[in-house]
This record gives C-alpha cells, structure tokens and sequence, in this order.
C-alpha cells in the first residue's frame, strides 16, 4: 500500500502503488503542473524529497477533503466532481468563460465516456465480428497464438529512439523490454498478474505490481494481438454513435472488465480495423484514464497485426513500433515470470 512505502501519505492510503501513482498523474494533468511543480524542485532526484511539506501540497489536501464532501453531499458519494472539473489543466481555476473557447472550433472527441446502446447502430457481436473478417478471419486469428518481435521504442522525453523485444502469447501474457539509455524497463503479464521494473529514476520502486483495473486493461491491450477472444475479454457491451478520429468515422464500441473498469474500442468503419482504445481505472480522485492508438497493420501468418502502437496516459507517452515478427513460436514460460529489478546501464 501507499502509506507503506511513501512517506507523510495523509489521505490516499489504502491504495496500491500503481493506483497511487497514477493518482499522482491525475492531479498533474488536471491542474497542468509536473512533479516538481507541487513538491520540492530537489525531489526530482531524491524520491525522499517528495514527502516534504509544502502550502501547495496542503492545499491538494483540503481540496481532497472538500471534493470528497460535495460529492458525498449532493451526489450520494458519486465521483462526480473532480480536480479536473474546476482546473482543467490550469493551477488556477478560471472564472471567467473564454470568449475565444466559446467561439472557436471545438476540441476533438475523445471517446471513452460511458455510453449507453445507441438507437441505430449496429450490434456489438457484428462490429467485432467484421474486424475478424478484416484481420484475416476468425480461423486464421485464432491460429495465431504467440510471437516475439523487435523493433523501436520512444517515450514522450526520450531524445532519441531504443530498441525493444516483445514476447506475447495468449492469453494475456506479454513481455516487452525497452533498453533506453537510462536502462532497461520491463512490462510483464503472466496472464494473472502484471508488475513494471524500471529504473530508479523513472519508479520509486524497483519493480512495483499492476493491479485491479488497470492489470484489467493492461490484459485487454494485451488481448488485442490475439483477438480471437475478443468478445469474451470484455461484459456488458453497448454501442455508441459513430464519431471521428483523424477525419476518418469510427464506431464506438464499449464494455467492462471484470473489476469494473470501463474500455472503449475505435473501430475504423471502413476497413473494420482497430485504431483506438481508450480504457479507465477509477482513483479516489477521478478516472486515470490511457489510450492505446494502433496503426501500422501489416499481414503476418495471414493475420493483420498493428506493428505500430503509442500509448498516451495522464503523466506520459510512449510508442512503439515492430520492425520484424516471428510468428507461433515457442517462448520460454520463464519470459512471463516477474521481472527483476532494473540495473542502471555503464556509460
């Protein structure tokens, strides 16, 4: 839990380090500050540091206590206000409406809210059933069953690119190790459980677990390599109205994981193929939301696989894109075991 491993943790206790961290990236979208912005600039190297005191994290601290009041108050205990709803990306909250904002073009539609089935519209079984026939057929999907790839990787800082390997097999397991120049970071799935090792300076621990909602919707990105099972991964589905992305018309369509989180898939209406899942986990402070775009599809095995991917969360960006795949081959179990802490690499 947070408070076990974090100093000085006042309210968010009770949670898992990812969740708490993912809090953290919460607060810096909504109020359009980074880490060192809201704790002390010597933090940005010490995680020590981020337990000192300071009027600006008191200040989160009685704004926690007061969202959490009006949401009890007047919304029955409902998330429903959050950080983001008064700051929107500023530290201050704007009082005054932007006449610019009121007149101009809107911002895109990001699709990931909950939707409800749309008068209309298509079934969800016969939209995912079109993006199998585009892919290559249900019986050529569910021929594929694992691969290792390599290619490049780029996180949103990252200067330069660094190469990466991928072992995925179904169901949801999935190793991707990226060798940036700060050292090796780990993303593992065993197919029950998930945990990340990083560096020292990009995680406060070495390896730290991936749990409830968000190990629901690494599962899911996991499962969209090998989609055969597509329409179980998820419950509940519902279709929403077509909307836009990149000026090409999409179907919405949206369901459940098993531990509640809600996931949203951006089906290009067109070609049938996926090009967006937008997926959030509920914090005790809003919705920590992530975004997987996926373009690149390229036929391997007779099946269509995105060998391109950028994945867009509230504190960073990463993508990611093969440059070769081996199909169906046998990948040590020992790939999917938790991963080790990472080791700085020698200059």
């Amino acid at each position: 839990m947070a408070e076990e491993v974090f100093k000085n943790v006042q309210i968010l206790k009770g949670i898992p380090i990812d969740q708490f961290m993912g809090t953290m990236g919460f607060f810096s979208a909504a109020l359009g500050l980074n880490c060192t912005d809201c704790h002390a600039e010597k933090s940005g190297g010490d995680w020590a540091r981020y337990a000192d005191d300071n009027p600006r994290k008191q200040m989160a601290r009685r704004m926690m206590q007061m969202v959490s009041g009006v949401n009890q108050t007047y919304f029955g205990g409902r998330q429903v206000v959050t950080c983001n709803t008064c700051h929107r990306g500023t530290s201050r909250p704007n009082v005054m409406p932007s006449l610019d904002l009121l007149y101009s073009s809107p911002p895109p539609e990001e699709p990931g809210d909950p939707i409800q089935q749309a008068s209309g519209q298509p079934t969800a079984d016969q939209i995912l059933d079109k993006y199998l026939r585009a892919l290559g057929g249900a019986e050529r999907v569910g021929a594929f069953t694992s691969f290792s790839g390599k290619g490049n990787y780029n996180a949103f800082d990252d200067a330069e690119k660094s190469p990466f390997e991928m072992y995925a097999r179904g169901p949801a397991q999935r190793t991707i190790i990226a060798h940036p120049p700060s050292g090796d970071t780990t993303w593992t799935l065993n197919g029950n459980s998930g945990w990340v090792a990083a560096p020292a300076t990009d995680k406060p621990m070495p390896v730290i677990a991936i749990t409830g909602q968000e190990l629901d919707g690494a599962k899911l990105e996991s499962e969209v390599f090998f989609p055969a099972r597509i329409k179980q991964s998820l419950t509940n589905w519902r279709v929403g109205f077509p909307t836009l992305i990149n000026d090409r018309e999409v179907n919405v369509v949206q369901g459940n994981t098993a531990n509640g989180g809600t996931a949203t898939l951006c089906f290009d209406v067109e070609t049938g193929l996926l090009t967006r899942l937008v997926r959030f986990s509920n914090s005790p402070v809003g919705r920590v939301v992530t975004r997987v775009d996926y373009s690149g599809y390229r036929d391997v095995a007779g099946v269509k696989v995105p060998f391109k991917w950028t994945v867009t969360w509230l504190d960073g960006r990463s993508t990611y894109e093969l440059t070769s795949v081996e199909p169906n081959v046998a990948i040590d179990a020992a790939r999917f075991s938790k991963p080790v802490p990472s080791t700085p690499r020698r200059q």
